[in-house]
């Protein structure tokens, strides 16, 4: 099994990025799988990530990007809850990316 080398220590990962562990998780990882995919983390990706991260804490899944947009648009209102606006943040696709980023697994329905 793959894996990423963060302060020291092995983070074991799938053939697509996301870890295995999630409680090998922490801000800072995030942060470092960013900025390795040329990205740096803005209060508004941390909105996207940690609303995934109480999702899936409530629901034990990760969502797809339907109920992703759904749901945000609830939260956040119109103006964050759209695919224009989550692809802007996560242009590798808002549901995968993101979900990676928060230590997440592969979204159901993701290819």
């Amino acid at each position: 099994m793959p894996y990423i080398e963060f302060k020291g220590k092995q983070i074991e990962i799938d053939e697509d990025g996301y870890i295995q562990n999630l409680d090998d998780w922490s801000p800072e990882l995030a942060e470092y799988m960013a900025q390795q995919d040329g990205i740096t983390l803005t209060e508004h990706h941390w909105e996207v990530i940690n609303f995934l991260r109480d999702y899936y804490q409530k629901y034990q899944i990760a969502p797809m990007i339907k109920i992703l947009v759904k749901e945000m648009a609830k939260m956040f209102g119109p103006e964050k809850g759209n695919t224009k606006y989550l692809y802007g943040l996560f242009p590798d696709g808002p549901a995968k990316q993101a979900c990676r980023y928060a230590g997440l697994p592969k979204p159901t329905g993701c290819v």
